[in-house]
């Protein structure tokens, strides 16, 4: 992986304050609203609270967006010619996917900071190890979604693909199971989507695969570790087929 490319992607971002800013408050708002006021919130999820499971699913979420934002980015460069630019450097069409995978991860860093000190202020309990091990499942994850938004951005090369990444992204994040407790056929479906293997991955460290019912503090079924793996592995592999191919696409119409 080129490293300068990388350092001047992140200081292109730094200087993005207004992005930066929403990018790291709007996560943190969700899990105030949903997390850190309901009355729920001290039930038990497991090997932690309702609050935690709240916590780490709004975390997953703002790792997704910040992740995808940045993919998505990719289509602006393009229409500005900075593919061009970079296709006259020795920067392989590898590189430049996982240069801007690394970006997406470092940038999710953020809300997802944010959003622990908050739940560490509110109320938010669980095992050491379950703290531990979600946080890094979100972090560790959230570069899968740099490729969803680099996949999106390069297939519609407009610079309506990153409010196009985001209407997914709030898509997806209902058929995660994120907001909205699922069950029957539409959690079957679900399953077959990325961001719900993300989260429940994320999760597990605190429920061990079990399900939110309705009211958020129970499950009604299960899990097994594999299918988050299983779901998450496919994604990857499908989308960084995608990413590359499109990249290379780009600079043959170069």
């Amino acid at each position: 992986m080129n490293t300068t490319y990388l350092r001047l992607e992140l200081r292109r971002f730094a200087r993005d304050r207004v992005n930066l800013f929403f990018v790291a408050v709007l996560p943190a708002f969700f899990y105030l609203i949903f997390g850190a006021t309901q009355d729920v919130g001290d039930r038990s999820a497991g090997d932690g609270n309702v609050s935690l499971l709240i916590l780490v699913s709004m975390a997953a979420y703002g790792a997704v967006t910040a992740t995808t934002g940045v993919g998505g980015s990719a289509a602006v460069e393009r229409m500005q010619g900075w593919g061009r630019q970079l296709g006259l450097t020795p920067l392989r069409d590898s590189g430049f996917v996982a240069v801007k995978a690394t970006l997406a991860v470092l940038v999710a860093v953020v809300p997802v900071g944010l959003i622990t000190v908050l739940g560490l202020l509110t109320g938010a309990e669980g095992t050491p190890r379950a703290w531990v091990l979600s946080l890094l499942g979100v972090l560790a994850g959230a570069w899968v979604f740099a490729l969803l938004g680099l996949v999106v951005g390069l297939a519609l090369r407009t610079e309506g693909a990153v409010g196009a990444t985001g209407g997914i992204v709030v898509v997806l994040g209902f058929l995660g199971n994120i907001f909205v407790p699922l069950s029957g056929v539409l959690l079957d479906i679900a399953r077959f989507t990325p961001l719900y293997g993300y989260v429940a991955l994320a999760r597990y460290p605190i429920t061990g695969g079990a399900v939110p019912d309705t009211g958020g503090a129970g499950s009604s079924t299960g899990d097994p570790l594999w299918l988050p793996l299983a779901n998450l592995g496919a994604w990857t592999l499908v989308l960084a087929v995608l990413a590359v191919c499109l990249v290379r696409r780009g600079r043959g119409r170069q």
